[in-house]
């Protein structure tokens, strides 16, 4: 199983990203995502997750209303979309893979990781 996160870069205050994060090596359309991210000093903390078909979507608080996540499970892609980036988001992205039929926000409750894409946000 390989979860490959990209699309990470240096951006101004208010600007805009949009992560990928491309999967392979597993039922993609049967696993829920998750994005979390870690900032330097910080712990780890969930940022979103969708559930198997897209039709639910769980963010947090932090991110809500400015974010926004996907899936293409012909692609098996997952996407978060980052609008008015903030430099409190700045940190290290990384998606995440769980067979639970509900969206979690728990890290260890995640069976796959991929490597993090990091998100810099200047003010």
């Amino acid at each position: 199983v390989q979860l490959q996160a990209s699309g990470g870069g240096l951006v101004q205050a208010g600007g805009s990203l949009r992560l990928t994060c491309a999967t392979s090596g597993l039922t993609f359309s049967s696993y829920v995502m998750g994005w979390f991210r870690q900032a330097p000093g910080k712990e780890r903390e969930f940022v979103a997750g969708i559930s198997w078909t897209g039709g639910s979507t769980n963010y947090a608080d932090s991110v809500k209303g400015r974010f926004t996540i996907s899936r293409d499970n012909a692609k098996n892609t997952v996407y978060l979309q980052m609008n008015s980036l903030k430099p409190e988001d700045t940190a290290v992205y990384s998606c995440a893979a769980d067979r639970r039929s509900f969206v979690t926000t728990r890290a260890y409750e995640y069976h796959y990781w991929g490597q993090g894409t990091q998100v810099t946000v200047s003010s």
